[in-house]
Formats: C-alpha cells, sequence, structure tokens
C-alpha cells in the first residue's frame, strides 16, 4: 500500500467552534448554497465579459417592480402619480426604464433637475424638492414649468422675486415636517407644522400675487417599518389641507405623501430577516389610501375633486434589481481564530454596507464547514468591512460572491477613493447584456485636473526657483 501524503504544517490557531445549527435568532448558517446566475445570466459569463467588481442590474425587475407598486396604489385611488427618486440611482438606462412605465422624475439638485431634462423629461412632470435651490436653476425651473416643492421662508422669497421678474403665478407645494409618533421627525426639511411655520407659509403664499399653493408634500424618514406612520401622515396631510381651504379658499390638489419605502434588506441592529421584519407593500398601500379617503371624505361629501397622490419611491423599486459581484483577492486568519477574506470591492462600492448586512451568496458550490467570516474590502482604512460575521464555507482567492440587493443609493453615494469605480451593466428585458455606465480608468480620473503651466510638461522637481530634472539614470 502506498504511503499516505504527509500534511502541511500550519501554525497553531484558536478555531471557534460551532455547529452550524439554528442560532436565537432562528436563522441557518450558510451550508454552501449557492447561485450561478442572476437574471438568467451565468455569473461565469458576467465576470469574464465585464471584470470584478461589478454591478449587475436586471431590467426585467425593475420594470416588474414598478409596475407593482403603481398598480398597488392605483387600484385604490383613482389618481395616482410615482415620482422616481433620482437620489436613489441616477444611472441614465434605470432612469429611462422608469420613465418608460410612466414615473415622472423626483430631483432634489441642479445637477439631478439638468440630468432629468437632458433625459428628455418635460419640466411639468418634475418634482423639483430639496433645500438648495440658486436662483439660476429657479429661474429655469420657473421658466420651463416645473413643480416646486418649497423647503424654507428664504427659498420662499427667492421663489417669489423670480417669479414677479418672469411676470408669472407660480403653483406651489410646501414640504411639512411634523410627529407621526412612530417616527422621529425629520424636522431640519420643510416648514413645521406644530410651531405654526406651515400656517405662516401659506399665509404668505396666500398674500402673494405671484405664488399659488397647490401643494402639500412630506417625507417623514427613509426605510420605514410602520406603516401605520404613512397613515398618520396622510390624516395630518388631510386636516391642514381642509383648514386651509377652509380659511384662504385655496385649492389643494396634490398631496405627496415623500418616499421611505423599505426592501427586503437586512437593517443592522434588527435580528429578524428581512421576510419577517418587513411588511409587505400591500399594507403601506392600504394604510396610505384608507387615511386618504378618511381624510377626503369632506371633500366627496361636497361634490369636489379628490386630490392627486404622489409618492416618490426610490429604494422599493429598485433595489432588489441590483446586485454586486465581487471577488476574494487574499484571505487571512484573525487573531481571534476567525477567518476573513479581502475582497476587491469594499464601502467605496458598496457604502450601505455601513447600515445594511447584505445578503451574501456564494456562485459556485464549496465545500467544507460553514465558519463565521469576516469579510473586507481593498480600502486602506480599518472601517472598510462589508460584513462583520456571515457564515461561509472557506474561501479561496478567485471565489466570486454576490451581494444584494444593492440597487440603492450605492451608484450615487458610491465614493471615488483609491480605486476606480468599476462597470454597471444592464441585462435586457430579451437576456442580452451591456454596460450602462463604464469603468473609470486614468483618463476619466485626469479630465477634470488642471495644471498649472509651471507644473505641467516632463517630471520636474523644484528647489527654490532652481529647476532640477531627473537624470537619465534616474
Amino acid at each position: 500500500m502506498g504511503q499516505k501524503p504527509k500534511k502541511t504544517w500550519q501554525p497553531p490557531f484558536i478555531r471557534p467552534q460551532s455547529l452550524g445549527q439554528l442560532n436565537k435568532f432562528g436563522q441557518r448558517a450558510n451550508r454552501g448554497d449557492y447561485t450561478n446566475e442572476f437574471a438568467g445570466v451565468p455569473i461565469s459569463e458576467l465576470i469574464a465579459c465585464y471584470g470584478s467588481p461589478v454591478f449587475v442590474t436586471s431590467e426585467t425587475r425593475l420594470r416588474e417592480n414598478v409596475r407593482r407598486i403603481t398598480g398597488l396604489f392605483k387600484s385604490r385611488w383613482p389618481d395616482v402619480v410615482h415620482g422616481w427618486s433620482y437620489k436613489t440611482n441616477y444611472t441614465s438606462a434605470i432612469c429611462n426604464i422608469l420613465h418608460q412605465e410612466g414615473s415622472w422624475a423626483e430631483v432634489v439638485s441642479q445637477f439631478e433637475y439638468e440630468k432629468a431634462r437632458s433625459l428628455g423629461v418635460p419640466a411639468d412632470k418634475i418634482i423639483f424638492n430639496g433645500p438648495n435651490k440658486r436662483r439660476t436653476i429657479l429661474e429655469r425651473a420657473i421658466a420651463e414649468g416645473a413643480r416646486l416643492h418649497v423647503d424654507h421662508f428664504d427659498e420662499l422669497e427667492l421663489i417669489e422675486a423670480v417669479a414677479r421678474e418672469q411676470r408669472r403665478c407660480v403653483d406651489l407645494t410646501i414640504r411639512l415636517n411634523f410627529e407621526t409618533g412612530f417616527t422621529e421627525a425629520w424636522s431640519r426639511f420643510g416648514f413645521n407644522l406644530e410651531s405654526g411655520q406651515a400656517h405662516e407659509a401659506a399665509r404668505r403664499i396666500a398674500l402673494s400675487s405671484h405664488l399659488r399653493l397647490t401643494g402639500l408634500h412630506t417625507h417623514i424618514g427613509t426605510f420605514i417599518l410602520e406603516p401605520r406612520a404613512f397613515g398618520k401622515a396622510i390624516g395630518t396631510l388631510c386636516a391642514f389641507m381642509r383648514e386651509i381651504e377652509e380659511n384662504s379658499g385655496e385649492f389643494i390638489d396634490v398631496l405627496d405623501i415623500g418616499g421611505g419605502l423599505p426592501s427586503r434588506n437586512a437593517l443592522q441592529g434588527i435580528y429578524l430577516p428581512p421576510e419577517q421584519a418587513v411588511p409587505e407593500l400591500e399594507d403601506f398601500a392600504d394604510a396610505i389610501c384608507d387615511a386618504l379617503r378618511k381624510g377626503t371624505a369632506y371633500r366627496v361629501e361636497q361634490g369636489r375633486a379628490l386630490p392627486r397622490l404622489i409618492f416618490e419611491s426610490g429604494r422599493a423599486v429598485v433595489d432588489d434589481a441590483q446586485i454586486l459581484l465581487t471577488t476574494v483577492v487574499g484571505t487571512k486568519r484573525l487573531p481571534d481564530g476567525r477567518p476573513s477574506a479581502i475582497l476587491d470591492a469594499g464601502v467605496n462600492l458598496l457604502f450601505t454596507g455601513f447600515w445594511y448586512d447584505h445578503q451574501v451568496k456564494l456562485t459556485a458550490p464549496k465545500t467544507g464547514q460553514p465558519t463565521d467570516t469576516v469579510l473586507y474590502g481593498p480600502m486602506c482604512m480599518n472601517i472598510d468591512v462589508l460584513r462583520r460575521s456571515v457564515s461561509l464555507p472557506p474561501l479561496v482567492v478567485g471565489d466570486v460572491l454576490m451581494f444584494g440587493p444593492v440597487g440603492a443609493y450605492n451608484n450615487t453615494q458610491w465614493l471615488q477613493f483609491i480605486e476606480y469605480r468599476p462597470n454597471v451593466v444592464l441585462i435586457h428585458s430579451d437576456g442580452q447584456h451591456s454596460v450602462i455606465r463604464a469603468a473609470e480608468d486614468l483618463a476619466v480620473m485626469n479630465s477634470q485636473d488642471r495644471l498649472p503651466q509651471h507644473l505641467a510638461g516632463p517630471n520636474v522637481a523644484h528647489r527654490g526657483s532652481q529647476k532640477i530634472w531627473p537624470s537619465a539614470a534616474e
């Protein structure tokens, strides 16, 4: 009989023991389950075509998501508009898919307004939010007929001044903030209701011959997990609407509930899995529309038209339509005995890793006992951690991992820090795929740099006024 091969010596280390059973939160360890495709396209094909890391978006899922969420509201209220939140993901192809599906553009800056117009969105289908609207962009937005949402009194005065100069009467929506009893009030945005600011804003608009109050807006927060919070917000808007109409004779034709609807992502600090922690979208649609019917019953009695409902959802539409593929570039054993892996994508690309425990999937079968593993990114900073604890079989260099959902806020909040930003790819509805945002390279990064004349040219060093040229030997 042949001799058994000798085992390779390893230095001693501490190995934490895990039986891989249900933990106290009812979640099982990852026992090597994997997925080798996304939206019908093999992961290996995507990596071969576009490199790693790479963001991959499903056009089919995106269209299905917006149709479903819009349908939920339209089946419960007669006049509904979805405003696509540009700040969630303003990749042009993604925006245009949603505009093809009938979504308006909800923007919060000059850049986003100009982006929406460049994509062909009519100004009257742009909802212009945000606290920083400079005169130049307000002049354009007012001239083009965009829908302005007012954030503060200084902005209100500026809008009135521009409207006077253009000899226009501008329809306005004012943003309100107030207590719902369910979420922390976002009091930095809009006019506070309890302090009387909202009433004062409505009064000033009523007194102006160049302004007309036609809409009310609120945005109570982000990733809201309690549908009743939206119901309370709608009830408050409706009560204020009735008060304004009765006291001033103004007619409010739009109520904008903002965004904040959650996706099936895993917020850090919430132990239940998203399937249990996140309510169904139907629950939010019910809460909002039930409160809307109750709050507008007086209009039905008076035979008056019902207001249009606008909701500005971003995350719930795009989050699960996109994944991030990333490759293991190194492994380490930590001092406490846990294994760790270094990936070619970090918080520079997955900024939401700071507050989500994104689901991590293997993209090929793996053997070995699943173990509590730390996943690091490639950044030279200690906070570059994509998962502080995830149960995975032993990883090796070249393994590809899938993170998802990642479609919300990562392609807008990502950082150009140390590494180039990678390709963003779309899998078309017919199964074909293409780049919708090209990876950066040195030419892209240097394109905005401007070198003064005395710093341009070959590698030149200065010592005082003496010019020192490197020698051939150097």
